[in-house]
């Protein structure tokens, strides 16, 4: 079965601004800034796993700058306290604004 070549293309809605709708976005930890606070690590459900791939990382980036060595049996509540003042610290993942 054949196309009509005179037929206009199927529509992208991401393309065609005519199908976009001016109605707001629902509200995601990203437009919500109550839904992106942070638990106290405390209230963590992991906290007391061993600290992430990424964490570590991090944490070593961090200890360099600021002169210090990094525990390797830090849990991941210890690793996040840990990046929290090694930032105060270094002024890393501080705001700009």
């Amino acid at each position: 079965m054949s196309q009509d070549p005179t037929a206009d293309p199927p529509t992208d809605p991401s393309t065609d601004p005519s199908l976009t709708t001016d109605a707001a976005p629902a509200a995601s930890a990203q437009t919500n800034p109550a839904a992106n606070q942070e638990k106290d690590v405390e209230d963590w459900v992991t906290g007391d796993e061993p600290m992430t791939g990424p964490q570590r990382s991090y944490l070593e980036t961090l200890a360099r700058e600021a002169g210090e060595d990094v525990p390797d049996d830090l849990t991941k509540a210890q690793a996040s306290q840990l990046i929290d003042r090694l930032q105060n610290k270094t002024g890393r993942g501080q705001s700009t604004n």
